[in-house]
């Protein structure tokens, strides 16, 4: 980790009134122990193609796995640029339509849900029943600077309609190839979505589980409702990162009011940040208990975030609701939701000719014209109605 935060601890714990000390010493102490785990380094495969044992292992243990320097100088370049103008095209407040140069704004007459704004420093999902209630608690909301704006942009859903680097990055060939030893040759997308957390702005997401459909499943198990590629456009500490209670992805459904009521705090005893660096991309099970406070401090976290699933999870599955209408995920329905996967293949294909690409298996026999050109990202408005949320 090459940032040093010891003044954005500072500046975080200064928030926190009378649990200023206690708040100091969660984060500097969490910040250590994240840094001892044995969790982190590049991408390494067999022979045969599957994932290194001992980052299989890793990932097993603890939920999450941080893969270093996985983006290229260049690529992460090319995010910062494209991800900068998107915003710049976004709404200039929540109930406006016209963006910053006082054209449509960027995801107007979209049907899906596109951007969630909040309140600076505020948590606007928390004890709510928002995405079926899972989460469960509201986080402690700081107060913010007196000028700071009445609402910033939060989470952007359906990212790859609005960004060629993301729809790049997603196809990213070695991500992929972790994707289909995890969940098979014929891993199938969850959703795509960039978060915010601007330096003194960026919105708390309160203690969670994200998988919602198979709780009971008597196939259960710990990788049944996929994971999170979250790539790091500027890196991730211990007060702008995501918060993670490392091996809490094979409890099954945890009931958080009760961990934090025994924890006296919202800090949770155990709880580790995922910190890296920006070019790193942390691997997130998605029923692992996380969240991350308001962001404080003054580094800013953008996450590049894509799921997969395994096709067993969601083929003639009804899905959560969350993400998408409840109903039914069948051959068809996954099929059409993969075709934005083949695009990002080829956009990659042409922006890095010298790159080995990735082969998704299901479409060795797919007659379907996956070629890319720039003009196409409006071809992809509203893809994400299509999400598999489980």
């Amino acid at each position: 980790m090459d940032q040093d935060i010891s003044r954005s601890i500072e500046a975080c714990a200064a928030h926190y009134g009378e649990d200023a000390d206690a708040m100091r010493d969660y984060l500097m102490t969490g910040q250590a122990r994240a840094l001892e785990l044995d969790n982190r380094g590049p991408i390494r495969f067999n022979e045969d193609g599957s994932l290194a044992l001992d980052i299989r292992e890793s990932y097993s243990r603890y939920g999450f796995y941080v893969f270093t320097d996985v983006v290229s100088d260049e690529e992460i370049e090319d995010l910062r640029n494209d991800i900068e103008a998107m915003r710049k095209r976004l709404p200039v407040a929540p109930d406006e339509i016209v963006d910053s140069y006082g054209n449509p704004a960027l995801s107007l007459g979209c049907k899906a849900p596109n951007l969630l704004w909040s309140k600076p420093l505020g948590d606007p999902l928390g004890g709510s029943d928002l995405a079926n209630g899972r989460h469960q608690v509201k986080l402690y909301e700081p107060k913010a600077a007196a000028d700071a704006p009445a609402a910033s942009p939060f989470i952007l859903l359906g990212s790859l309609q609005f960004s060629e680097a993301c729809l790049r990055a997603y196809a990213h060939p070695q991500l992929l190839k972790v994707a289909a030893a995890i969940n098979g040759d014929d891993f199938a997308p969850f959703n795509e979505t960039l978060f915010i957390k601007d330096p003194f702005l960026g919105a708390a997401v309160s203690w969670h589980q994200d998988g919602d459909t198979h709780w009971d499943n008597p196939d259960f198990d710990e990788d049944i409702h996929g994971f999170n590629f979250m790539t790091q456009v500027y890196g991730s500490t211990a007060v702008n990162g995501v918060w993670v209670l490392p091996g809490s992805h094979k409890d099954g459904h945890i009931d958080i009011k009760k961990l934090v009521a025994e924890a006296g705090s919202e800090r949770l005893p155990g709880a580790v940040p995922m910190v890296c660096n920006a070019g790193d991309v942390i691997i997130s099970n998605r029923q692992i208990v996380h969240g991350s406070f308001p962001n404080t401090g003054y580094e800013p976290r953008l996450t590049v975030n894509a799921g997969f699933h395994r096709r067993s999870s969601v083929l003639d599955v009804q899905g959560a609701g969350i993400h998408t209408d409840v109903i039914f995920y069948d051959d068809a329905f996954i099929k059409e939701r993969t075709k934005v996967l083949g695009y990002g293949i080829d956009a990659r294909r042409q922006r890095y000719p010298n790159e080995t690409q990735y082969t998704y298996k299901p479409f060795e026999n797919d007659p379907t014209d996956y070629t890319w050109n720039s003009g196409m990202l409006s071809e992809l408005k509203d893809y994400n109605l299509r999400d598999l949320s489980i």
